[in-house]
This record gives C-alpha cells, structure tokens and sequence, in this order.
C-alpha cells in the first residue's frame, strides 16, 4: 500500500486508499478532454472503490458519483495519495 503525500499514477493504487489529483500527463487532446469531461480535474479526490476480478475496469468515486474507468485511462493521471 502506498503512503500518504507519496505521489504516483492511479492505476497504482489499492482498493480503499483515496488520493488528489495533481494532473493529467497526455498530449492527446481527445482523450485528455474525456478525462476533464468525466469530472477527474485537479484537485479532486478520487477513491478505489472496486477492481474487477481481472484488475480491469476499476470503480472510482468522485464528486459525489461513482465511474468505471480502464487501467490505460489510469495511467495517465498523476495523483498524490491522502490516505
């Protein structure tokens, strides 16, 4: 498990652990835009709720509402861990 304020990208983390974004690290403008769309921008807490039997999709909560988002998706969002 991964410590608090220990910076990383979210598809690191576990079940349970709840993390800030800092940033979206993409140059393609398409899928940078899905990612702000969705509501994942910075400064927003994001936590692990449910990983699929095979570790992909992941469920995320977010402002209050609840998103499956791919592991490729996840790789691209740098976050810093709160707890």
């Amino acid at each position: 498990m991964l410590k608090r304020r220990q910076r990383c990208i979210l598809s690191k983390l576990k079940k349970g652990q709840r993390a800030r974004v800092i940033g979206i690290n993409l140059d393609k403008t398409e899928m940078r835009r899905h990612l702000l769309d969705m509501g994942i921008t910075k400064g927003t807490e994001i936590l692990i709720k449910k990983v699929a039997p095979m570790g992909d999709p992941v469920d995320i909560e977010l402002r209050g509402y609840e998103l499956c988002i791919r592991k490729e998706e996840m790789k691209y969002i740098e976050v810093e861990v709160v707890e």
